[in-house]
């Protein structure tokens, strides 16, 4: 309703701000009690059909990051390594073969 009383008026107004305050507050709750869940407990729920999948793929993906290693100590030029490191998709890949270049540019400072 239209009220003329300017005190009224403020009145209002701060119990609006007060209420609109205590939503944001309830909602900023909200996403931390989502926000901060024990990762185990969800990742155990969500991941237990996929485990014996995701553990095949990982253990393939290790099998692969162990053969890359082997082929990078056999790579002697930083040129190489560095289209090898443009290639490159992965997160892993790109760790070792950047591992790779440092270790080839110490040894060429010594």
């Amino acid at each position: 309703e239209a009220t003329l009383d300017l005190a009224e008026r403020r009145r209002i107004r701060s119990a609006i701000r007060e209420l609109q305050r205590q939503e944001l507050e309830r909602d900023e709750e909200t996403l931390a009690s989502k926000r901060f869940r024990s990762e185990r407990s969800s990742h155990r729920q969500d991941d237990k059909e996929n485990w014996p999948q995701s553990r095949h793929l990982e253990k393939e993906q290790q099998a692969a990051l162990a053969t890359l290693s082997e082929q990078l100590e056999a790579i002697t030029s930083v040129e190489e390594l560095t289209k090898l490191l443009r290639a490159a998709g992965e997160y892993e890949e790109r760790k070792l073969i950047r591992a790779a270049i440092r270790k080839l540019r110490a040894e060429e400072i010594e």
